[in-house]
């Protein structure tokens, strides 16, 4: 099976309510495993967390497949996070091919990219095969970060 070709294109701020509910969908199961699903609570930090202008939707096809955002947190240093792909695009290696490419720009820049990750996540092994490393955690989150390359 071929990884699906994809694109990015900039967020708007009209597209928080479609961002939130895939949000949602992405996430439930990942809160339920650690007894933290809680809907309200989730589209209010969405709401709160979301800037449209670091955020970048992907769609494959016509067809929004997800959204993810990256951007500098200081020099040198750039962060991923909202990196949702719709359920019906996971298992296809476009996750993968996505990352890739981000990291292929952070190298390309000579910058470390760092990353929070819920615990339990399945998401996880995909930043660990990344090269990823655990830099800390919570009760909540698991915090990594991928030294720069060049």
């Amino acid at each position: 099976m071929s990884v699906p070709a994809f694109a990015f294109s900039p967020a708007k701020a009209e597209d928080l309510p479609a961002l939130t509910e895939l949000r949602l969908a992405v996430m439930a199961e990942s809160f339920n495993r650690i007894g933290r699903f809680n809907p309200e609570r989730a589209r209010a930090w969405f709401a709160d967390t979301y800037r449209p202008e670091t955020t970048r939707l992907l769609h494959v096809g016509g067809e929004m497949a997800g959204c993810v955002a990256f951007h500098e947190v200081e020099a040198g240093v750039l962060k991923l996070e909202h990196f949702y792909l719709a359920p019906r695009w996971q298992g296809r290696g476009l996750g993968t091919a996505i990352l890739d490419s981000l990291l292929a720009e952070a190298d390309a820049a000579g910058a470390r990219v760092i990353l929070t990750v819920l615990r339990q996540s399945d998401a996880q092994r995909l930043y660990d095969r990344r090269g990823f490393v655990v830099t800390g955690h919570d009760d909540l989150d698991v915090y990594m970060a991928r030294p720069a390359r060049s």
